[in-house]
């Protein structure tokens, strides 16, 4: 496929060629989170435990951060047409299959299926970008994909909310019916056709792709089940974490030495590269993060439908679609490097208002903070995806954008590992110290039992049971809201110590020379 670098304007063969890819990437961005504010509905339609449900999740994910380095390699391999295509069709039969399964056995194997699939989506979308838009309209395309990166997982628990609420949960997989076929029509149209190249399957870096696929596969199972599996006291944690270290310690010392590596590593000692691709990680941390925490506090203290958890979710999502077109201008006007710590100190901001939170604070408080995130995250992440590839060669772009949807994804599952436990942990911490401070001596104690049990008509004895049942579970809710104010209070202390990484970006341009194509 030619680049257009020389060109002064994309034709609009070039922009239904970027389209095509936005689809397809957004479609696949949109069905990680797609599922969460419907899982009770899903595991009562198929019969499932809340701990075989999370694999509905963990399933798709596995299966994506596998294939999602390949994309560069097997793109060239395929021909970018061929694979794409064929990949956003099978996407959409996986996603028929998954809304026909059944059993919990046929729906974690369809969302396998979806994300082997959906991963070639992400990366692939920035490499048509770099290739067939030229530098002077990149802004423009960069901020078309910044939809995928923000924008979905910010609506994805709202259109699965309503659609499970409205019609059933099969519909959240049958919405992919609507973009799908039409981003497929546009990579077949407007890409170019090229000749496989099958020599290179076969003498491709089999042992490099077996020990990425063990290590990433596993390291994305111990984020998703650690904390229900109660970390390293599983058996099955160690063994797994065991796997991981060895497998991504095999992976990383095979490319940085094979003679033909199936990913360019070397692309991350560029410093604007390498930096970039750090802050990928806390992107999907704080941006899959709080897709994760927002929706469970509803459900827990506030006790919100799916569609109330959707209209919450939707105000760090819609918002963002009056931002997206500023883009292009503030790209041109400012170093992106003060735009991506710009939407950092929102994000940080949007996290500090919630530290006070309290078991009163309900859809109305939390519209202020949900606007704040809109505001961050598109300054945040559409200035980062430009500078994560910027002055590489086509091959080395791809590579690039494959590692930073890589970490992004990894930074994803490592910010829900990491506030699942922190909220677990000291919910059991805050609960011990206030029940600690709450003795039957107290006089406070005592008038707030006297007046349960006055409100209770029954036995006295049964009363006063009850009575220190309902008080036990107000310290049980208090100690829950608090531990997640802790963790918006960690989010956003880690949201500050990541502004430092902006030290070691250069802006496009200016970027130590790109490590050679391979």
């Amino acid at each position: 496929m030619s680049a257009p670098a020389a060109a002064e304007r994309a034709s609009l063969k070039d922009w239904l060629a970027l389209i095509g890819g936005v689809l397809g990437a957004f479609t696949a961005i949109l069905d990680i989170q797609i599922t969460n504010s419907s899982l009770a509905d899903i595991q009562g339609g198929i019969g499932a435990s809340v701990d075989q449900g999370s694999w509905i999740s963990t399933a798709y994910l596995m299966a994506e951060i596998i294939v999602i380095p390949l994309t560069g390699w097997l793109g060239g391999v395929f021909g970018l047409r061929r694979y794409l295509a064929c990949n956003t069709a099978l996407f959409i039969a996986f996603s028929v299959l998954c809304a026909q399964s059944t059993s919990l056995g046929q729906l974690i194997a369809f969302r396998a299926g979806q994300g082997f699939t959906g991963g070639v989506l992400i990366p692939t979308a920035i490499t048509i970008l770099r290739t067939r838009i030229p530098k002077a309209q990149q802004g423009i395309g960069i901020t078309i994909f910044g939809l995928t990166a923000t924008f979905a997982p910010a609506i994805g628990p709202s259109i699965g909310g309503w659609l499970t609420e409205a019609f059933s949960w099969h519909y959240i997989f049958y919405l992919n019916l609507i973009p799908g076929p039409i981003a497929a029509a546009l990579q077949l149209t407007a890409l170019a056709d090229q000749r496989p190249r099958w020599r290179e399957l076969l003498d491709g870096d089999w042992f490099g792709v077996a020990a990425m696929a063990i290590g990433l596969s596993t390291m994305t199972f111990v984020l998703e089940e650690g904390q229900r599996r109660e970390w390293f006291e599983s058996d099955e944690i160690v063994r797994a974490s065991v796997v991981s270290i060895v497998g991504i310690a095999l992976f990383l010392v095979r490319e940085l030495t094979a003679r033909r590596p199936f990913i360019n590593l070397r692309v991350l000692a560029n410093p604007t590269i390498g930096g970039s691709t750090a802050l990928m990680v806390v992107l999907g941390a704080v941006s899959l993060g709080s897709t994760y925490v927002i929706p469970l506090y509803c459900a827990q203290i506030q006790h919100y439908s799916a569609r109330q958890i959707g209209w919450v979710v939707m105000w760090s999502g819609i918002p963002q679609l009056f931002v997206f077109p500023l883009m292009p201008v503030l790209m041109r006007r400012f170093d992106p490097r003060v735009l991506v710590g710009t939407g950092l100190l929102l994000f940080a901001a949007s996290c500090f208002l919630n530290v006070n939170l309290t078991h009163d604070v309900g859809m109305d408080q939390l519209v202020l903070p949900q606007l704040l995130r809109a505001a961050g995250q598109p300054l945040f992440s559409i200035p980062l995806s430009q500078l994560s590839t910027a002055g590489l060669p086509p091959r080395d772009t791809a590579d690039a954008s494959a590692l930073s949807n890589m970490m992004r994804n990894l930074g994803g599952s490592l910010g829900i590992a990491l506030l699942s436990t922190v909220i677990a942990r000291r919910e059991v911490m805050h609960f011990s110290a206030i029940a600690e401070a709450m003795t039957e001596n107290s006089i406070r104690v005592q008038e707030r039992l006297h007046a349960l049990i006055a409100g209770m008509h029954a036995d006295p004895a049964i009363a006063r049971g009850r009575a220190l049942a309902t008080l036990a579970g107000q310290v049980r809710r208090e100690a829950t809201v608090i531990a997640y104010a802790d963790a918006f209070w960690l989010t956003g202390v880690l949201l500050l110590g990541s502004l430092l990484t902006l030290a070691v970006l250069r802006r496009p341009g200016r970027t130590a020379g790109a490590a050679p194509a391979h």
